[in-house]
């Protein structure tokens, strides 16, 4: 997870350490997880990318059987660490209450219903065998310290939890011991799953966040249990603009955006959007009309077409979509018609996603945006933008009573 910066690229908050590190209990390297078995997606449509061997690739043919699709009703443990060399200041539930309901809540508008997370916190710290300060906990762990640190929290926790009844495990360690760094927040994917009451232990979200965390910090981590990549952009030097990539626009990319309700491509990925809510676009001139992607259904209502879709190549495409103030994106300081570039060979990290600006000469919301050039990339009733190396211009010809838009894309 990316820092929060000023226009300048200043930190605003603690250097973030990268999402979903990969490690086994010899901590093997983040790309050495190999893919698990594939499954297929009949509501994929030709305009789906093909999912490729990239960590957390967004294509979208088939799914990645290694992880949970969250299409039902998904249960969560939170197990809570403390250590020798300090006595919690917090209870259980209060350190659970800075994560839920807001988690669940998230996710519960990002999918109009169609994906429950149900929390559930012990209540009482199990306690680890050595001092915090004994694990060595930072935002680049050293690999044999991190699998000291899970192979006793597994064992701790397991003492009280049956680890077979859940389908996610945050371990949220006690915010205020010694040896604690909330850099060191992320997912952690093991090679060789680890083996607790019948059950194959295959991903940890770690959790080291000081009071109160990061806004959005634990959605942006379980949306890699489910497979989504980072979007944002870890500066070489560590220095820089994290966000240049996507801005504001999915909590992927910022857990600190103010639109960052997920992209419609991810939506799509993760089946709360089925194929008759994605045009596919081919060539010639077609009008589409967007609803706003964080805009919930009317009851009974499937919610309107959301998202349009332009491949551009065998492995690339153009993507388009509304975005406005409802839902996960009721913070956002514009709204309009989105545009992106989607990369199915993009590792997380590695731009798989790049939000095209509508307007590149300005920016807005500098007081408040990740990323101002991003923040006003959005396109506007009467405004025409066409695609750099593409042959695709995208018109916002009309906005319905609805709030939803018509669009014009000419390929």
């Amino acid at each position: 997870m990316p820092p929060q910066q000023t226009p300048g690229g200043v930190d605003r908050s603690r250097l973030r350490s990268t999402a979903a590190a990969f490690t086994s209990l010899t901590a093997l390297a983040a790309m050495s997880l190999v893919a698990g078995p594939a499954v297929a997606d009949p509501g994929a449509g030709p305009c789906a990318l093909t999912r490729t061997a990239a960590h957390h690739s967004l294509g979208l043919d088939t799914w990645n059987g290694a992880y949970p699709r969250p299409e039902r009703t998904l249960n969560a443990v939170m197990v809570f660490l403390s250590f020798p060399d300090h006595r919690p200041t917090y209870t259980p539930g209060e350190i659970a209450g800075d994560y839920f309901p807001a988690t669940s809540d998230f996710f519960a508008r990002a999918s109009y219903g169609r994906f429950a997370l149900v929390p559930h916190p012990q209540k009482q710290w199990a306690r680890m065998p050595k001092p915090s300060t004994a694990y060595g906990i930072r935002r680049d762990w050293a690999p044999e310290d991190r699998a000291a640190y899970l192979r006793d929290a597994v064992a701790t926790a397991d003492a009280g939890v049956d680890f077979s009844q859940y389908d996610i495990v945050y371990f949220v360690a006690d915010p205020d011991a010694p040896g604690v760094d909330s850099d060191a927040t992320k997912v952690v994917n093991f090679d060789r799953p680890i083996r607790a009451d019948g059950t194959d232990l295959r991903r940890i979200v770690t959790v080291f966040e000081r009071r109160p965390p990061d806004r959005n910090v634990l959605a942006h981590e379980t949306g890699h249990v489910f497979d989504l990549p980072d979007l944002y952009h870890r500066p070489t030097d560590g220095k820089g603009d994290w966000d240049t990539f996507v801005g504001d626009w999915d909590v992927m990319g910022s857990q600190f955006g103010m639109s960052p309700d997920l992209f419609a491509w991810h939506k799509w990925k993760l089946g709360w959007l089925d194929a008759s809510q994605v045009d596919c676009v081919q060539s010639g001139s077609t009008l589409h009309t967007l609803q706003p992607l964080a805009q919930a259904p009317q009851l009974g209502g499937t919610g309107g077409t959301r998202l349009a879709v332009i491949r551009t190549g065998p492995g690339t495409a153009i993507a388009v979509e509304a975005r406005g103030p409802a839902g996960n994106d009721g913070d956002t300081c514009t709204e309009g018609v989105l545009v992106y570039r989607v990369r199915n060979e993009a590792v997380s990290g590695g731009g798989p996603i790049e939000v095209l600006d509508g307007h590149p000469a300005t920016e807005a919301c500098w007081d408040r945006s990740v990323y101002p050039p991003l923040a006003d990339a959005p396109l506007e009733v009467g405004e025409t933008y066409t695609v750099p190396g593409e042959r695709i211009t995208i018109k916002v010809a009309d906005r319905t009573r609805s709030g939803a838009y018509t669009v014009k894309i000419t390929t």
